[in-house]
């Protein structure tokens, strides 16, 4: 009933499938015939054009296309915008790394407005090679020729002029400098993928936090956050859970004393423990040469002075251990005892 494959060239097949969809016009033909129907819009969590992409990267290209490719099949009109995430830490980071710069003096003494086109010319090369690895993968979106986000990375910063094509075709030709275009890429009359560093974004973004401001939403205020001292910038959250690593660290222990010694010899079992097994219910005694401590552990000791409570935790078991050296008793966590995590260096 079927012809026997001989060997299968799954890569093969796989450029066959895309010269298929390119030679017919598949994609488009798509579009056109749910253009006008009820839509569906998709909003894509840019990638940061900042590498070629990843084998994670794929995977979740691929989520987001089989997504779209079931809600088209149902005969909704989708929008087909990809984004590029083109600011942050990512791309300066790599930028320093590339014109040799170690820290953020540097970065002015180079100058920021040439800085900032460095940037720039990495993202637009880099969604380039994006743009590329996204059709190769069969990520059917509305794209910007590659070729022209090269020529744009190579002008920006000069006065050369350039004429532009982007996917939906304008009444008028597009003529400008790179920095002009690169300004408007995205814009719903252009089409194709739209970048985080456009005057359209930047200016939404200002707008929405104006009206807040405006609404009493806003306030200044003190928190504790990551911080780069090199870059003098606030890292983000993923930024710290991605560049987390293994590292050793001057530590100190110290033991805080138990001052006010609760009753243990008779807990009320109707009252309730506490994890330490002392009784809710029994007076407690104050002890002015205490010999029982808690015993804490901290990397950041310039905080202790400002500490009001020392926790413990109601799910585990504690035990009392006895130094040898003075005495001293401990409260311990008995799954600690055989649990060998210090190490000297």
């Amino acid at each position: 009933m079927f012809e026997k494959v001989g060997e299968a060239d799954f890569v093969r097949g796989e450029h066959e499938m895309l010269r298929f969809w390119k030679d017919r016009d598949v994609f488009a033909k798509l579009r056109s015939k749910n253009a006008g129907q009820t839509p569906w819009s998709f909003i894509d969590g840019p990638m940061t054009a900042n590498n070629p992409m990843g084998v994670h990267h794929a995977w979740g290209r691929t989520y987001k296309d089989v997504f779209q490719r079931y809600w088209a099949m149902n005969g909704r009109d989708l929008r087909y915008q990809n984004g590029f995430d083109c600011q942050g830490l990512w791309v300066e980071v790599e930028v320093e790394k590339q014109l040799g710069l170690g820290a953020k003096s540097a970065i002015e003494a180079f100058g920021v407005d040439k800085f900032v086109w460095e940037c720039k010319k990495r993202v637009l090369k880099y969604a380039a090679i994006q743009t590329e690895q996204s059709i190769r993968l069969g990520y059917w979106m509305e794209w910007d020729d590659p070729q022209t986000l090269r020529r744009l990375a190579d002008a920006i910063g000069t006065d050369e002029v350039i004429d532009f094509a982007p996917p939906k075709k304008p009444a008028e030709p597009i003529r400008g400098s790179a920095e002009w275009i690169v300004e408007r890429l995205g814009n719903p009359e252009w089409g194709a993928s739209y970048f985080t560093f456009s005057t359209e974004n930047n200016e939404t973004i200002w707008t929405f936090l104006k009206k807040c401001y405006q609404r009493g939403k806003v306030y200044r205020g003190h928190d504790v956050m990551p911080w780069s001292g090199r870059g003098g910038s606030a890292y983000s959250q993923m930024e710290v859970a991605d560049g987390r690593k293994l590292t050793t660290h001057r530590a100190l222990f110290v033991r805080l004393p138990i001052i006010e010694k609760p009753n243990v010899d008779k807990p009320n079992e109707a009252e309730g423990s506490h994890p330490l097994g002392a009784s809710t219910s029994q007076p407690s005694t104050l002890d002015p040469q205490p010999t029982e401590y808690l015993l804490i552990w901290t990397t950041t000791p310039w905080t202790l002075t400002s500490n009001v409570a020392a926790m413990v935790n109601p799910d585990l078991d504690y035990v009392k251990i006895q130094s040898k050296r003075d005495g001293a008793i401990y409260y311990f966590a008995k799954e600690n005892l055989d649990f060998q995590r210090l190490a000297k260096e």
